[in-house]
């Protein structure tokens, strides 16, 4: 299939479309052994083997963030006493590079329980912009670069009216706030638009020296290490905002996020708990596995999401020096969280499940209990400790069981 196909439908239609020579059959996954963890004790893997393995994810799968590109400037642009009914505060925030003018910045949208002090903040990064998210109607229409989709009312790369709430779903804010939790996002196309050339207008190229006509290579970072480079300078401001608490913040991000949301949690230890939503292939799935999408395919069809040498385990996977469990152990001793979907198959359930599993003993070496079983749990079964698994009934999305799974974790391991 070529390449511009798979430019033509939302990344959920293609984790549901059947698709030739893609193997869905157990039998034939393939049996090639993991990378070794080397265990040895906690303070040796927190001093010397969890480096080693960041470094090779740095230079094999979606590369360095650069020290350099600047600090950040954070301005509250507006705030809102009331909103949801009176559930919330709802404040924008616009944060920007100053040294670094030609990045147009990203707007935070932050909403933040009422009656709640120091409230725990989930951080993630939405695909249709804060006014997608919320169901309010004076949330700002987001003016940047989008795909284009007759579904979701986005044309000409710009969205309009109809845009409006088509995010919410996946982003139940009342059933968080109420829960005591606040809510921070702001969209990834504000840090880098989604597509082949997007870099030339985003981030990356405002920081690269040859600006647009930069020439990546091998270890620099891709769209996946920007995006995670912009939930970090969430956290940055959160951690200023009185009624958020910035020492409790988790992660979320739903497939090419899900990947963003693990690579920032791997960068970024302030994030305490980091959740994966069907993040598949380049995320929480095992790519040694020939199931659903593989190397070969993300990499012909996404390259720019990952760092360049990730294009050269297209077809040869076992070649990686890394597999997506160590990912996951980069997370040690922090909590984890894995979901999968019943019909994402295109997602490999069982590749995301394995890595969890196989990522268990690095927990143990911090005295946590990682999935606790060995074999993936029955749909709708929850399971795990410091590392939460589920595969819920459903397609490639984010639902409010999965919105449960998530608040009850977080609850448990944040509890007073």
């Amino acid at each position: 299939m070529r390449t511009s196909l798979f430019f033509l439908f939302a990344a959920s239609a293609l984790a549901q479309t059947p698709r030739p020579g893609v193997n869905y059959d157990e039998t034939k996954v393939g049996n090639d052994p993991l990378p070794e963890l080397k265990l040895t004790t906690a303070e040796e893997w927190t001093s010397k083997r969890r480096p080693e393995i960041f470094k090779l994810f740095e230079e094999n799968v979606y590369g360095r963030t650069p020290a350099d590109v600047g600090a950040a400037k954070f301005e509250v642009t507006a705030t809102k006493a009331d909103a949801l009914g009176g559930l919330a505060t709802r404040k924008f925030i616009h944060i920007s590079v100053p040294g670094r003018p030609a990045w147009p910045g990203m707007d935070v949208m932050l909403y933040t329980p009422n009656g709640t002090k120091n409230a725990p903040c989930f951080v993630g990064l939405s695909f249709g912009g804060n006014h997608a998210v919320s169901p309010e109607a004076d949330v700002p229409l987001s003016t940047r670069w989008m795909r284009d989709s007759k579904e979701k009312g986005i044309v000409d790369h710009r969205a309009t009216e109809a845009t409006r709430g088509t995010e919410s779903s996946r982003w139940p804010l009342e059933m968080i706030l109420k829960r005591g939790f606040a809510v921070a996002t702001a969209y990834y196309g504000d840090i880098e638009p989604d597509s082949a050339e997007g870099w030339k207008t985003g981030l990356r190229a405002a920081v690269s020296k040859d600006g647009a006509d930069t020439v990546w290579k091998d270890g620099e970072w891709g769209a996946i290490g920007a995006w995670s480079w912009g939930l970090s300078r969430i956290a940055d401001y959160l951690q200023t905002d009185a009624q958020v608490d910035g020492q409790h913040l988790a992660v979320i991000g739903h497939s090419r996020l899900g990947k963003t949301s693990l690579w920032a949690g791997a960068q970024d230890t302030r994030f305490g708990i980091v959740i994966s939503n069907d993040s598949g292939e380049g995320g929480a799935a095992l790519m040694r596995r020939d199931f659903g999408e593989t190397t070969a395919i993300i990499t012909k069809a996404f390259p720019h999401w990952f760092t360049r040498k990730y294009t050269s385990y297209a077809g040869h996977a076992a070649a990686c020096p890394v597999d997506a469990h160590m990912l996951i152990a980069l997370m040690a001793p922090r909590p984890a969280y894995i979901a999968s979907a019943a019909e994402d198959h295109w997602a490999d359930q069982k590749g995301e499940f394995l890595s969890g599993k196989y990522a268990g003993p690095v927990y143990a070496l911090f005295g946590k209990k990682g999935v606790g079983v060995d074999e993936p749990p029955a749909i709708d079964q929850p399971v795990g400790d410091f590392i939460g698994y589920h595969n819920r009934t459903g397609k490639h999305d984010v639902t409010d069981f999965d919105w449960t799974q998530y608040l009850n974790f977080a609850a448990r391991h944040w509890a007073k």
